[in-house]
């Protein structure tokens, strides 16, 4: 027995070396890593480690006969467990997690000592899904645990100390330190499952899922390995470091993998949540093509249409996924956006109902079936909603910013503000979280924040050009003249050099406020100018008409335009009366719409 534990150290410290140094110069034995560990983690049951292997596999050049991995070396004791291991792992495959644990007890190698344990996991999650599924209601946290944990933990622990638990046995160490929340434990355990079995993704994932923040990622100690590479390229895009995310992406593409379905789906991604949106579409549409039958990410994409009101193309992903596989979390998504996007709320918040008894850890689907709510103004529904996607992920400031939508509706601006806040840690740079931020703070009567917020809102780049009007209006507010002026000058610059909808809604207001504020000025060109553009809008029609007539008045008297009064700036050229603007309908402006 001892010298199988031996030949097994042995043949996992060869994976170790293997994997060392984050260098992609041999492709070839990358290759052979891959293949590998896709067939060591299919064999303890985990299908997706094994798929992202393969798949990252199937970009690289096929190998040569000769240079195949050869299979993995048996030990005495696999050899005593490989009848039992042989039975148990059919049951397992057909999901009986019960039987196959019953006839794994007392098998002592790594390999069946793992699908033993890994079974009595995934047979608690199963009991525990199917009693969450029967009540998707209001489910306060923790109401439905996995009763097998705690004895995992103990017998898994003692292994631990013992230091008898392989790579992968040290990640579902990590898994169940997880569930039950032993957030630091569970980083230490699936850190050094990464040093141990650096090939292993599940537990980089893992590691992705815990980690919240930059200065978290500094103080980790990483094997240098090339899988530390897509590692950081994942996590970079899970904390919204798009930049950096792209660089790493765009790096590995160079260094042999562009081929790789798992790259091109993550970069699309990426694109999507720094708001690229036409980008992110391209990308996707190329790999539906290099992938026709793919599902994971096409909620994503879905997202991407809905935002851009594609139905025809949106029609066409839901029936196709439909065709591919009805029952899968990421097609009902699809279909709930699908309904969405034809204002059918409640047939919408059905199909995300559906993905959550599919998967009631799917995140996408929690926070979708919040705005669903939202919609159909049920706002309690809406809040458990978004409460259970905070439960999944912490950081999809989507759900955050709902939270904060929900409570603005309930007049509670207090909660808002919190929730705002959060949002806005996550996402610095997006407008839309700051000025709901300052329409917060205004409600509360801290109106120099609130203009912090406008200005940064309109300094990060203000999707919704609305910053500045906020602004503007709090600065009429607050008597300070010139300075509202100023802010909607910015704003009618920014609409029409964009060439925008011309009946942008605050166009109006900004030319009544300026034509008012040139009268009292007594620059009567400027005053004319604005008051003819205020003929163009039905609400000012009257107001800009009388304006012209008390000007043509005063000129008549005799009174100049004054000279002494300095104008914030002059309207530009391109804004004088003669010259009106032509319309342009630009693609519809949906970036309000938070899919």
């Amino acid at each position: 027995a001892a010298i199988g534990r031996a030949g097994a150290m042995a043949a996992a410290a060869a994976m170790v070396v293997a994997a060392g140094g984050g260098d992609f110069s041999d492709l070839r034995e990358i290759k052979k890593q891959l293949l590998s560990v896709a067939e060591r983690s299919r064999e303890r049951g985990l299908q997706h480690s094994g798929k992202w292997a393969a798949e990252l596999a199937f970009a690289l050049e096929p190998l040569p006969l000769n240079e195949l991995p050869p299979p993995p070396v048996l030990t005495e004791e696999d050899a005593r467990d490989l009848d039992a291991y042989t039975l148990a792992k059919s049951y397992f495959d057909l999901k009986e997690y019960d039987r196959a644990a019953y006839f794994l007890q007392g098998c002592k190698s790594q390999k069946a000592y793992f699908l033993y344990m890994y079974s009595r996991y995934l047979s608690g999650e199963k009991k525990k899904d199917d009693e969450t599924v029967d009540s998707l209601g209001p489910l306060e946290k923790g109401q439905v645990k996995n009763e097998a944990l705690r004895e995992l933990r103990v017998e898994l622990s003692k292994k631990h100390k013992a230091q008898e638990l392989d790579g992968f046995g040290l990640y579902l160490y990590g898994v169940v330190l997880r569930k039950l929340d032993l957030v630091k434990e569970a980083i230490d355990v699936f850190v050094e499952a990464a040093h141990v079995l650096p090939l292993h993704w599940g537990a980089w994932l893992e590691l992705c899922n815990l980690i919240t923040d930059k200065e978290m990622l500094k103080f980790l100690s990483l094997p240098d390995t090339w899988m530390k590479e897509f590692f950081l390229a994942h996590i970079y895009t899970e904390l919204q470091l798009i930049e950096e995310a792209l660089q790493k992406y765009q790096s590995l593409i160079d260094a042999g993998f562009s081929k790789s379905t798992y790259i091109i789906s993550q970069i699309a991604v990426a694109y999507h949540n720094i708001r690229d949106i036409d980008k992110a579409l391209s990308i996707f549409n190329e790999l539906r093509k290099q992938d026709p039958y793919r599902i994971e990410n096409m909620d994503t994409f879905s997202n991407l249409l809905y935002v851009r009101s594609m139905k025809p193309e949106l029609s066409y992903l839901a029936h196709n996924l439909c065709e591919i596989d009805k029952y899968r979390v990421e097609t009902c998504c699809v279909i709930g956006n699908y309904y969405s996007l034809r204002s059918q709320h409640e047939k919408a918040a059905l199909y995300f109902q559906r993905a959550l008894k599919l998967n009631p850890r799917y995140l996408g689907a929690w926070t979708l079936m919040g705005h669903e709510y939202m919609e159909m103004k049920n706002t309690s529904a809406a809040i458990q909603a978004y409460r259970h996607a905070i439960e999944v992920n912490k950081r999809d400031y989507r759900a955050w910013y709902g939270l904060g939508q929900t409570y603005e509706i309930l007049k509670m601006p207090f909660y808002c503000l919190y929730y705002y806040r959060r949002a806005h840690q996550l996402r610095p740079n997006d407008s839309r979280m700051l000025v709901a931020l300052g329409e917060c703070y205004e409600k509360l009567n801290q109106l120099v924040e609130a203009k912090k917020c406008y200005w940064r809102a309109y300094a990060v780049g203000d999707v919704e050009k609305m910053a500045l009007v906020k602004l503007a209006k709090l600065h009429e507010q607050l008597n300070e003249s010139e300075q509202a002026a100023q802010c909607y000058i910015k704003y009618i610059q920014d609409i029409y050099s964009c060439g925008e909808v011309v009946e942008h809604l605050e166009v109006s207001t900004a030319f009544r406020y300026l034509a008012q504020y040139y009268f009292k000025c007594k620059l009567w060109d400027e005053a004319s100018a604005c008051a003819q553009k205020c003929c163009a809008f039905n609400d000012t029609r009257e107001e800009g008409k009388a304006l012209l007539r008390q000007i043509l008045q005063l000129r008549n008297q005799g009174e100049t335009s004054s000279t002494d009064v300095a104008a914030p700036f002059f309207l530009p050229a391109s804004l004088s009366a003669n010259n009106t603007p032509t319309r342009r309908v630009s693609p519809l402006n949906l970036s309000s719409v938070t899919p």
